[in-house]
This record gives C-alpha cells, structure tokens and sequence, in this order.
C-alpha cells in the first residue's frame, strides 16, 4: 500500500533522534566523499548532447547523520561544478521530515543547473511525508519525475529524462512512463531502487538508469569492488556501474546513510556523469 509506514515507526523516529544528538562535526568536507566520474556510451546520443554533464545526489538522510550545515556545503560544492543538469534519486530525510522542512527547501533552492533539476522520490521520503517531500521540490524548481517524463531539446535534438516513483512503497507506475516516452531520442530514467533495472532494461528503451536506496551497504570489499549487506531492491546491483542488457545501471552510495554513520570503504559519493555519443561526424576538408 503506498505511504503505508513501516512497523515501529516511532520507535525508529526516537532513535533517529538519539543518533542525531551524538553525531561528531557536521562540517562539510569535501574530502570526506568521493566525487565519482562516470563515462556512459550511448549509440544514439546526438552530438548536441556528447560531454554532458549531469550531477546525481541520492540518500541524503537529512536530519540524521546529514545536518543542514553539511548539505549546505553539499549544495555549494555541486554548483560550483557547474552542472548542465541535477538529478536526485530519492531519500532526502530518514524518519523524521518535521523540523527539516525549511533547511531542505533552502538548499534545494539553492541548486543550480543549466537545463533544470529532476526528482524521484525514495521510500523514506513516503514515509516522512511524500506530499511535503513534493511540495518541496516544486518550491524549488525541481521537476518531480515520478511516474512521469521530461524531453530536454537542443537544437532540435531530444534527451528523454524519466522517473519511475519508489518501488518499496507500490507507488511505481512504469506503464504510465512507458506511455509518456517519445519513441525517439535517448534516455535516462531515475528509480530510487536500483534492482528496478531488471525490469527497465527488457524494454530497450532506456540507455542509462541512475539509482540510490542501498548506500553501497556502506561496507565495500576491496579488490572486489561490492558488499554482503544487501537490502531489498538493491540484491543484484548494490552498488557501482553494472551492464544490464543494452542499459547501464549505476548505483550510487549515496550521501547518507540510516541507522549507524558507519562506512568501510564506502565513502559518500556525489556522481558526475558523462554522456557520450559513439556516433562519427564526418568533417569535410576543402582542397585547394
């Protein structure tokens, strides 16, 4: 059932609140995250669109283990790279969104991107408040994507940007995406749960899914690049680049993190990705 919360909810409120009153430095440092670049190869990219550059942010927690002072930073950070385009996957606050309303909105505001910022929600965000969670988003000009589809042109060329709303709750309606989606033009699609890729990949139609939801079980084994702990909708891709099909799925570990700020080779990661286009252009030389 959607928004349905999950059991104990005030018990896990209580101890959000225990955790947030023991936590260290809520100072930014941007050496404390990992800033992940990741090249996707997309056949029909056009050439307007080759070396774009979108941000991803994912599993914020705010409230938690994420203070507004950090998030600010956060926000600052990422406009100083200069973004042609923000998206966020989803989990913005953990179990308590009251309180939080203002700071979330502050910084979200303060996001800034070429072509716009697209959002899908997370479960938690359902929990906290989805209604809030949206109203949110449209007070800052971010473009809520769940169930839903924007076509970014460029000198007559198409980027199709997709949501599909978080899986945990019931609330996805891929139907209604699918309906929506041009037939024409590459495409990218935002799920906060990174395992929906088995089901978005056998439709051919999209190029490249970003997600969040697992944090990279904030334990990475090193060498081998994944983690056990492994939560619902994110068992067969945890965390990192994974070809599903003819669509690249990425799994991003997130900003935050629930319960416990324990990381073990797991940094917190803001992801810039790259578009590129494997089409040739043909360059005509003119002889003498």
């Amino acid at each position: 059932m959607v928004n349905e919360r999950p059991p104990a909810m005030m018990i896990r409120q209580g101890f959000q609140t225990f955790m947030t009153q023991t936590r260290g430095s809520t100072k930014f440092k941007p050496e404390l995250f990992d800033l992940v670049n990741v090249n996707v190869k997309i056949n029909d990219l056009p050439f307007t669109f080759h070396n774009y550059r979108i941000i991803n942010l994912t599993d914020i927690h705010l409230g938690q283990w994420i203070s507004p002072e950090y998030l600010n930073g956060v926000t600052d950070y990422v406009n100083s790279l200069n973004p042609d385009m923000i998206t966020l996957t989803g989990d913005y606050v953990s179990y308590i969104l009251e309180g939080y309303e203002d700071d979330l909105l502050d910084s979200f505001k303060k996001l800034k991107a070429k072509d716009g910022k697209f959002a899908v929600l997370g479960n938690h965000d359902h929990w906290a408040g989805a209604d809030e969670i949206r109203e949110i988003l449209k007070q800052s000009d971010i473009v809520d994507l769940s169930n839903d589809v924007y076509t970014l042109e460029k000198k007559g060329e198409k980027l199709n940007i997709s949501g599909v709303d978080s899986l945990t709750v019931g609330a996805d309606d891929f139907d209604k995406v699918l309906e929506k989606l041009p037939n024409d033009g590459a495409s990218i699609l935002l799920v906060h749960e990174p395992d929906f890729a088995e089901i978005s990949s056998k439709t051919n139609r999209f190029d490249l899914q970003m997600s969040g939801h697992s944090h990279g079980g904030q334990l990475v084994i090193p060498g081998v690049k994944t983690t056990p702990f492994r939560c619902s909708y994110s068992i067969k891709y945890p965390v990192g680049a994974y070809k599903v099909k003819n669509m690249i799925q990425y799994t991003s570990k997130g900003l935050g993190t629930n319960s416990f700020w324990l990381r073990i080779n797991c940094k917190p990661e803001i992801t810039q990705f790259y578009l590129k286009t494997t089409k040739r252009k043909n360059i005509e030389i003119n002889g003498e």
